[in-house]
């Protein structure tokens, strides 16, 4: 489906817009409402961009913030967003606890729910309370939600729901991303929505940057996200994966820590990180260290159960044997 659209629209010679197609901005929003219940949002509130990692590591630099400006992410969390605050000079705080920012209150506090690593999964009421601290504090808002259609034993709500925001987008950005839900990491699909004034700050910059989504590319994403039936046909396939080999790790005598959403296992014998990644790699299992994710992750690794079906296989025979 997206293939095929892709090819259908490889006779694009001319400059692609900025601000991507009236609809590929419309699907969006679409699958937004179909699948998330995020309702109210308009056109010039979504941007389509090259892949949410691009989007992550250059906001800072693209809503001119540097020295002198504080940044917040995750105790547990993917590099990049420490990285883009060091790209502008900013300070960056990794916490979890928003009293950590006190009494100085981020400039951009990004939060990220299902979590790469852990799997985590922030409940409604705590994101309607991070929503709140961050207005009151005149804080931009940034949650990365990449990962928000890989989820098994929660149910992750999006910030821009109307039970989180109150209906109001103010001070809210959301980052999505096709890599995960349609298996389309190559295509660089991906869009960030919410604050009208703050996407056209980022549409006025990206447009002297030259940061355009290629037209084959948009044509494709609309195609994947019109589509919900290989998105439903891909969540089966990672859930049979992850099953097998949560209870293979467990039968080994590992510790599952949270993993309730995402498409990792986060898992822990207690100790130290490298012990564990050197335990697993004699057998020929590659896991991530959990210290590349925070000081907080130093005794866990991250599984990630994106291999094929074979490999997850051989990985859950070699764990049992």
């Amino acid at each position: 489906m997206a293939q095929t659209a892709l090819r259908e629209a490889a006779d694009s010679p001319g400059y692609p817009t900025t601000i991507g197609l009236p609809e590929t901005r419309q699907a969006c929003l679409d699958w937004l409402a179909r699948r998330h219940g995020v309702v109210g949002l308009g056109l010039d509130q979504v941007l389509p961009v090259i892949g949410s990692k691009e989007l992550i590591a250059a906001l800072p630099l693209h809503l001119g913030l540097g020295a002198g400006d504080l940044i917040g992410y995750p105790e547990l969390a993917y590099p990049t967003y420490e990285v883009s605050a060091a790209l502008v000079g900013a300070r960056a705080i990794a916490a979890d606890s928003l009293s950590a920012f006190e009494p100085e209150a981020p400039a951009l506090l990004w939060i990220n729910s299902p979590s790469n690593p852990s799997g985590r999964v922030l409940a409604p009421e705590h994101l309607r309370k991070v929503v709140e601290w961050c207005r009151e504090r005149g804080t931009l808002l940034v949650s990365d939600e990449c990962y928000v259609e890989c989820a098994w034993e929660a149910e992750p709500v999006s910030v821009l729901h109307p039970d989180v925001c109150g209906g109001s987008s103010d001070g809210i950005l959301a980052v999505h991303s096709l890599s995960k839900r349609s298996n389309l990491a190559g295509y660089r699909c991906a869009f960030v929505a919410g604050d009208a004034a703050v996407v056209g700050e980022l549409l006025a910059v990206r447009k002297n940057l030259g940061l355009q989504m290629p037209g084959p590319q948009q044509v494709a994403m609309k195609a994947a996200l019109d589509d919900d039936v290989h998105a439903d046909e891909q969540h089966a396939r990672y859930a049979a994966r992850r099953a097998s080999l949560r209870t293979a790790f467990e039968g080994a005598g590992f510790r599952i820590d949270h993993s309730e959403a995402s498409l990792y296992l986060w898992v822990s014998r207690d100790e130290d990180c490298w012990d564990t990644v050197a335990w697993l790699a004699e057998r020929g299992i590659l896991a991530a260290p959990g210290a590349f994710y925070g000081a907080a992750g130093a005794r866990h690794v991250r599984v990630a159960f994106t291999a094929t079906d074979e490999r997850v296989a051989a990985a859950v025979a070699r764990l049992a044997s």
